[in-house]
């Protein structure tokens, strides 16, 4: 299976776009089964029912029910490899089932 990854920031184009590209080309370097959408805050209620790991740029309260990984690592690079390494457990886990 294959780990479907949501990224989530106000609009949906630059900052998510950013942090989903950057995402995928980490985890194809690490040789990770992955996918990663961009998506806009106001359709992440449809995009989320069928992810399986949530990349956040914005902080909310809101438990989606799927692990959730700080967006903002990986758009400043501090913080990335501790978040990536947990990302990528995250990944194994899902790919597991």
């Amino acid at each position: 299976m294959t780990a479907r990854i949501i990224v989530a920031c106000g609009s949906g184009v630059a900052t998510s776009q950013t942090v989903a590209s950057k995402v995928q080309r980490l985890l194809k370097a690490e040789g990770a089964d992955a996918e990663c959408e961009a998506v806009d805050i106001k359709s992440l209620k449809h995009y989320i029912k069928n992810a399986d790991i949530y990349i956040s740029i914005v902080k909310e309260d809101t438990d989606w029910g799927i692990p959730v990984f700080n967006g903002v690592c990986f758009l400043t690079g501090m913080g990335q490899d501790a978040e990536l390494k947990k990302l990528l457990a995250a990944i194994d886990e899902v790919n597991k089932r």
